[in-house]
């Protein structure tokens, strides 16, 4: 990915998606008493959108525990889990960031006050100088000068020193800065790139690679409501972790993989072909089929767990939203044909 992304959240524009979560947003606030505002309609629509499974259990525990959902609660969720990356941490950056601007230019300026300070010095002891004759005064004078001299360069060195000091500290928090943009840009549980991130770099490639040489595959664990009910969503998570696992094992470095969201995954591959592509979902799928799982708490295995794959290539004229309908309308048909199968659309 090339464009950086800040934490401002960036959401899905497909009509026909936002339309359906409409229906289910505003009945879910209305029932919570929750204000329609902007905060709290993007606390709601990642809570329907499902692609925030942090946000999820938190608001699923304050409505478990009957807490109300007030301003305060909602600002913190907001901050917490709805933007890409904590305000807070950006707050903190930016507060170090001009608290070190402020300490090199109150330096810069002592420095400068001091240098304007010996020059004033320096005009006035040479014409002194030009009226003096006798070697004592002249001696006098000149030890002067070069106790300001020194003075000056001490002050100077005073000045440097803050500055590296500055420029060190600037450097970590560049570091810092990236850190916090990586997580801007990446999902919690997986390590994959988050929705957002997969949005934002499939409007990219869409927009610069030539058509036949990308595919989108969306994945879709089988059945994995069935495998939250009968072993917990913690194991849940840990099913969907592993699929990630397998998913950057097989795809390419220059492949851009993703959690699209709940338990549907995506690997973006630019500058791939079409046997390429079929190859490395059909090993995902076939790696998926052939493992068994089994729960870290007591080691007891779990049912067997298999991936319906859907691919779609990139066509002449296609956009994100088009792309990504056809990627689901093979998903869908992998799953309507019996499941744990490859499906490619090619037309």
């Amino acid at each position: 990915m090339t464009k950086s992304i800040s934490f401002i959240p960036c959401y899905d524009f497909s009509t026909t998606l936002n339309a359906a979560y409409v229906k289910q947003i505003l009945p879910l606030m209305v029932r919570h008493n929750v204000a329609a505002n902007p905060i709290n309609y993007a606390i709601w629509y990642d809570y329907v959108a499902g692609n925030n499974a942090k946000l999820t259990e938190v608001v699923n525990k304050l409505i478990s525990q009957q807490i109300p959902i007030d301003s305060e609660i909602s600002i913190e969720l907001y901050k917490k889990h709805v933007c890409n990356a904590s305000l807070e941490s950006f707050e903190k950056i930016n507060e170090h960031i001009q608290k070190v601007i402020a300490q090199a230019s109150i330096s810069i300026n002592d420095t400068y006050k001091k240098a304007e300070i010996t020059n004033d010095s320096f005009q006035k002891k040479t014409l002194v100088l030009e009226n003096i004759s006798k070697a004592t005064d002249i001696k006098i004078v000149l030890q002067e000068i070069i106790q300001e001299t020194q003075s000056l360069a001490a002050t100077s060195q005073a000045m440097k020193n803050k500055l590296d000091e500055a420029n060190k500290e600037m450097e970590l928090l560049r570091l810092e800065l990236a850190q916090v943009r990586q997580m801007a840009v990446t999902d919690g549980l997986t390590g994959l790139l988050n929705r957002r991130a997969f949005d934002m770099t499939l409007a990219e490639i869409v927009g610069q690679s030539e058509p036949d040489k990308t595919y989108l595959s969306l994945l879709d664990i089988d059945h994995f409501k069935r495998v939250n009910d009968s072993y917990g969503h913690t194991v849940g998570d840990n099913v969907i972790k592993f699929v990630a696992a397998l998913m950057k094992k097989h795809s390419e470095d220059h492949h851009h993989v993703a959690r699209y969201g709940g338990e549907e995954l995506a690997i973006i591959m630019p500058n791939t072909s079409e046997d390429k592509a079929i190859e490395i979902s059909e090993n995902i799928r076939s790696s998926m089929e052939s493992s068994r799982l089994k729960r870290k708490d007591n080691n007891q295995p779990l049912h067997k767990i298999t991936l319906s794959i859907g691919i779609a290539q990139l066509r002449a004229g296609d956009d994100s939203e088009s792309l990504v309908v056809r990627a689901d309308s093979a998903l869908y048909q992998a799953k309507e044909t019996g499941r744990n199968k490859v499906v490619h659309l090619s037309n």
